[in-house]
């Protein structure tokens, strides 16, 4: 896998934050949503930010990397591009499916306009893994993938999601972007322990993290990244930064943006706990 880029501080940077974060202080790093940059003409608020010393990540969301159809070659450019047009050091994407149908089958072919769970068998399995080293031939840099929030289970699934992910990095040597609100959502909607997941997760993949808010309705967590982050998930960040030291770590918030002095305290608190676990652990 190579040596990891140490990325350390960061936010998701949106183009209705991008006054607030050029004037916030200690931010290393942002990631950008890669379907929403043209290489050709990347926005003037990310060059200034790149101008000075800012590193800027592209998170794709429209590869499918987990659908049964290869990615799309156009879109593996167009990724590879955003890539060299921003220098970045890596480009990451989700463990998903996106659509569905096309030529191949016969049936129209249907966007979810969401990102879909893989289900975690051994067939499903196979299909990402052949994926994900095309899309790892197509890019100029080192790619790595996230695990994403659900809402139910598929049947008859086969492996943990620390199991999947952990064949998957052995397979392909892909890194892993590590979201641990999404591992809090998997918590209380599959039931499913988020320090047993880090357990089991092969850490030493790791490329960053991701920490947003959520909100529970009806019993159900809707990773909203439209709300604070809450203690439990700042939790599951320190049980993270207990077993390793995460090249980078990040803030996400996509709608219902706060103030700056609301995005620096969460900041702050984020910047905390890494910090306090780093000092413990020497």
């Amino acid at each position: 896998m190579g040596n990891t880029e140490r990325l350390g501080l960061g936010i998701g940077w949106r183009p209705e934050l991008a006054d607030v974060i050029e004037g916030l202080p200690g931010i290393d790093w942002v990631e950008v949503v890669a379907e929403n940059v043209c290489a050709d003409h990347p926005p003037d608020a990310l060059e200034r930010l790149r101008a000075r010393g800012t590193t800027v990540v592209p998170h794709g969301v429209g590869l499918g990397l987990g659908g049964a159809a290869r990615p799309s070659p156009a879109r593996l450019v167009d990724l590879a591009s955003v890539a060299e047009a921003l220098g970045s050091p890596l480009v990451t994407e989700h463990i998903a499916f996106v659509r569905s149908g096309g030529g191949l089958t016969g049936t129209p072919a249907i966007e979810a306009g969401h990102l879909l769970p893989v289900p975690r068998t051994r067939d499903a399995l196979d299909v990402l893994c052949a994926n994900v080293r095309i899309a790892q031939d197509a890019l100029p840099v080192p790619l790595a993938l996230e695990n994403i929030a659900t809402l139910f289970s598929w049947p008859d699934e086969e492996l943990t999601e620390a199991q999947f992910l952990g064949e998957l990095v052995e397979r392909t040597g892909v890194r892993l972007l590590i979201d641990v609100a999404n591992l809090h959502t998997n918590h209380v909607n599959r039931g499913e322990d988020p320090a047993e997941a880090l357990a089991a997760l092969p850490l030493e993949a790791l490329a960053y993290v991701h920490v947003a808010g959520g909100v529970e309705r009806d019993g159900l967590w809707h990773d909203s990244h439209a709300h604070p982050v809450p203690p439990r998930v700042l939790e599951v960040l320190g049980e993270l930064c207990a077993r390793a030291v995460p090249p980078g770590v990040m803030l996400e918030r996509d709608a219902d943006f706060p103030s700056r002095g609301e995005l620096a305290g969460e900041l702050a608190a984020i910047r905390a706990v890494v910090e306090r676990e780093r000092v413990r652990h020497g």
